[in-house]
């Protein structure tokens, strides 16, 4: 329908005309097909630019070129209309879309809105089916132009190559003004159209757990910024998405929001009935508290996505009475209120920006995925292996919803108000400014500061890249970050999704796996280079989904790759004994393997006192200040290094496991908040391990045990005691195999 009656309104793309030209020469160019949005010439040796679309004239560029190699650029922007999908991009173009969509249901059914009806839903729109996921609008330029007071089309290179030091600047400014552009474009008018007609809306883009979200929706946090109900899917397979969990429920904290929807189960054929309810609870454990099941079909011959969740199902109909009681405990005990965290990590939007470019690789995958991006996998380190819960912070939320007030950071909400003790940059290229001299006034009064992976060097605005290299050497120190940290690990391929880089393989944890890129058959490799000779006489390997079909481990002489060992399966666990080797680097080599790509949980390489000198050291650098103030820098972030630096940085946090639990099939997370003034903590056991384990938490609370698989309640025991001056709750959690509890604080009235 809108194709038909709105054709105008369908996406748009950025198309790119790039000419190499040897001047000095007279240059003519007839302009191509479409909106035509600028020109620019860019010197190959200076990657000096000039905008030469003044030079247009009439439908053609006629331009004296200098002497010289350059590039000369066309950029136009004409229509997609692929999968004939509005212009997300454009506020009047999704307004023709309402007239279609929200507006004829109004019509139908007026006296139900905001009654019979509560709420819209909207499913995964996304960049990536514009060509090259390169979406645009034809109003681009002006609004650019009306926010910022300056004409984007020099920067226009930048979306394709590199452009010299302002590369990053530029490629922030123009991702991130598209990013507002949809978040202002699509979902502000479908939630305004809402709010005026009494109802709600919710909704979630497409492919949350891909690292970098730039090609997909621009920014995955800032997408839900004008939502009242921000939304993830979870499909295909248990926990697919779990490491973005995190990110959209941070968005409900950074923007105030009380409530956060899923659309679970999708896609999940033969799904165990257990997996009903580890999937909520790993997702309300990470703050989300509504519940969609996908799906319910109403015609058993046309289920088109497995498992049907309808009564009429044989596997899960029984089950539901009792499933839609738990989830409806979880959902009144978590929904509203206000989350309590002691940590906050900076959303890297700035470095996801600057990494990301048109060309290379699908859109639909993350397009560009900087190697140093490793937020959510430090997300994943925090909740799941460290179990000290955090919220993601955007940027501009850091700006302008927090204040530093004394050795905290406060997000200043009307309702979600959080204070952060300890802040944490993750891996990052590019950083705005405006958030590093924050977090820099905070680490001055006292604040700690933890940065990994890789320290930012470059700003996300222009002409500031000399304050963001002064602020972080003197935050981090002047060598921090610059020597190479040894073992390193390389792979001959990565998958896209991200989440699945080559450290996985030897940072000693089950949890985490190397996984080479999808379709990639034989020949794949995985590779850690000592950086010095070291002596191996064992390696083992740990693989996941038992894929391998012939295998070498190989070393360096120098000159070439000789083999050490060799066989045919690999499979859960395989050690292979050799007489002692001397070499810089060490490969495995999947020569052919079953299906798929292969995937690689721990790679060992042990000297002859059995020590794994493959693993990177969790040793740290931290900085410290008259205020108490401490930086630190893990280059290589396992759990191990984390646990150490967070146990470092502050003595008590607001729940502490005292033992290190470990489990499998599952996972064991907590949630705490503040609801109707009480303390409620959600600990969840979503793995198939019994879980009995000593507490701490911080406050002397009288606490009562609700079980919100029963329904029953009683009065936890528990002790206070006191931990480095600070008054603390001793508590133990015991939970069989996906199970979970809420510790509810007394009311006042009954303490």
């Amino acid at each position: 329908m809108l194709s038909k009656r709105f054709p105008e309104a369908l996406s748009k793309r950025l198309d790119m005309l790039a000419v190499d030209v040897s001047g000095p020469k007279e240059f003519a160019q007839a302009l191509p097909q479409g909106t035509f949005m600028g020109a620019v010439a860019m010197e190959a040796a200076t990657k000096q630019r000039l905008d030469i679309t003044g030079s247009v004239k009439e439908g053609k560029l006629a331009w004296s070129v200098p002497a010289g190699q350059w590039k000369i650029m066309l950029f136009t922007c004409v229509r997609d209309g692929a999968r004939e999908l509005v212009d997300y991009l454009s506020p009047d173009a999704v307004k023709r879309f309402v007239e279609l969509t929200y507006q004829a249901y109004y019509a139908k059914f007026p006296d139900h809105f905001g009654t019979t009806i509560d709420s819209a839903f909207y499913d995964e729109p996304t960049f990536h089916w514009v060509q090259g996921g390169r979406a645009w609008t034809e109003a681009f330029n002006e609004k650019f132009r009306q926010k910022h007071g300056s004409d984007p089309v020099v920067y226009y290179p930048a979306l394709w190559y590199d452009i010299g030091p302002e590369t990053a600047a530029a490629r922030n400014a123009l991702f991130g003004f598209r990013a507002e552009l949809y978040a202002t474009g699509f979902p502000k008018v479908l939630n305004d159209w809402c709010r005026e007609h009494r109802i709600q809306l919710t909704g979630h883009v497409d492919q949350e757990e891909i690292v970098n979200p730039v090609g997909l929706c621009g920014d995955l946090m800032k997408a839900f910024k004008h939502q009242d109900i921000p939304a993830i899917d979870e499909i295909f397979g248990y926990g697919r998405a779990s490491k973005a969990y995190k990110i959209v429920s941070s968005a409900a904290y950074n923007y105030d929001r009380p409530l956060v929807l899923t659309e679970c189960y999708g896609a999940m054929n033969n799904m165990p009935v257990a997996n009903f309810y580890k999937e909520a609870m790993d997702q309300f454990a990470k703050g989300i508290n509504a519940m969609v099941p996908h799906a319910v079909w109403y015609d058993q011959a046309k289920i088109i996505f497995p498992p049907d969740l309808s009564p009429s199902s044989a596997t899960y109909g029984p089950q539901l009475a009792e499933y839609n009681t738990y989830i409806g405990r979880l959902q009144r005990m978590l929904q509203g209120g206000r989350h309590v965290a002691d940590i906050g990590v900076l959303y890297p939007i700035a470095t996801l920006q600057a990494g990301y470019y048109f060309g290379p690789g699908k859109p639909y995958e993350g397009g560009v995925i900087p190697p140093e991006a490793d937020y959510m996998e430090v997300g994943e380190r925090l909740a799941l292996g460290v179990r000290r819960d955090f919220t993601f912070v955007h940027p501009e939320v850091l700006d302008e919803q927090c204040t530093v007030a004394g050795s905290e950071i406060r997000l200043e909400n009307k309702t979600n108000v959080e204070q952060y003790k300890v802040f944490i940059i993750p891996g990052s290229r590019t950083i705005h400014w405006s958030s590093l001299r924050k977090i820099k006034e905070f680490y001055d009064n006292g604040g700690k500061v933890i940065a990994t992976t890789r320290l930012p060097d470059t700003s996300a605005k222009f002409g500031k890249d000399a304050e963001v290299r002064e602020a972080v050497a003197a935050l981090f120190g002047s060598d921090a970050g610059k020597a190479p940290g040894f073992p390193r690990v390389s792979a001959s391929s990565s998958w896209a999704a991200g989440g699945f880089d080559p450290g996985n393989a030897v940072d000693g944890s089950l949890d985490t796996r190397w996984n080479a890129a999808d379709g990639a058959k034989g020949g794949q490799w995985l590779e850690v280079d000592f950086g010095a000779p070291k002596t191996f006489v064992k390696t083992t390997v740990r693989e996941a989904f038992e894929r391998t079909r012939a295998y070498r481990i190989q070393s360096w002489d120098g000159a070439k790759w000789v083999d050490c060992a060799k066989g045919e399966r690999l499979g859960a666990q395989k050690t292979d004994t050799f007489n002692p080797v001397t070499a810089s680097k060490v490969r495995l080599c999947m020569d052919a393997i079953a299906s798929d790509s292969v995937s690689i949980i721990e790679f060992e390489v042990c000297d002859a006192e059995g020590r794994n000198i493959a693993r990177p050291p969790s040793a740290h650098t931290v900085r410290t200040n008259a205020k108490g103030g401490k930086a630190y820098f893990a280059q290589s972030p396992g759990v191990a290094a984390v646990k150490e630096i967070l146990d470092d940085a502050l003595p008590v946090y607001d729940v502490r496991f005292e033992d290190d639990v470990k489990v499998s099939g599952g996972n064991l997370s907590y949630i705490h908040k503040v609801v109707h003034g009480r303390h409620v903590y959600f600990f969840a056991n979503s793995s198939d391990t019994p879980v009995d384990v000593p507490l701490r938490l911080r406050g002397t609370l009288a606490l009562e045990l609700w079980d919100p698989h029963t329904g029953e309640t009683g009065r936890a025991e528990s002790a206070p005691v006191t931990e480095a001056g600070c008054d603390v709750t001793r508590i133990r959690l015991r939970l069989g195999p996906v199970r979970s509890v809420f510790f509810v604080e007394t009311p006042p009235a009954a303490k």
